[in-house]
């Protein structure tokens, strides 16, 4: 059984999440430039058994596509074309960036740590894994 990997693309950093082995239990794992995404993501498979990649969908308000799309179709592709056999699903990644400002700030963290967008970026990407997990129709 492969774990499930989540990532949370962006311009400049991109924050990574991933399931336990039995696929309960989200966790961050890594925030990565984006530049060295794929690379990470090749060596970390080569470790490890994933099963699926999940990609935060950045939407609009009114359910639009935003225009970080314009990054991560070509992402996708290369994605899809590196792990032909695992498959990738999207997830509405809305208001992520907040719900992890608020959880790292009720958990506690240090001002200056919290301050800290590549934290931000990994909280993301757990909670986009975490959306994932709670969906039922998946």
């Amino acid at each position: 059984m492969g774990r499930i990997l989540a990532i949370d693309y962006g311009r400049k950093r991109t924050g990574i999440a991933v399931t336990d082995p039995l696929r309960i239990i989200p966790g961050g794992l890594a925030t990565v430039p984006t530049h060295t995404l794929l690379n990470f993501l090749k060596d970390y498979v080569s470790r490890e058994p994933v099963e699926r990649f999940v990609l935060g969908l950045p939407r609009r308000m009114d359910y639009e596509e935003s225009e970080t799309m314009a990054l991560i179709r070509p992402f996708a592709v290369k994605l899809a074309q590196a792990f032909p056999s695992i498959p990738i699903t999207y997830v509405d990644e809305r208001f992520t960036s907040r719900m992890a400002q608020r959880a790292i700030l009720e958990a506690g963290i240090p001002k200056m740590k919290r301050r800290d967008k590549a934290l931000v970026d990994e909280v993301s990407a757990v909670i986009i894994l975490q959306s994932y997990l709670d969906n039922p129709e998946r």
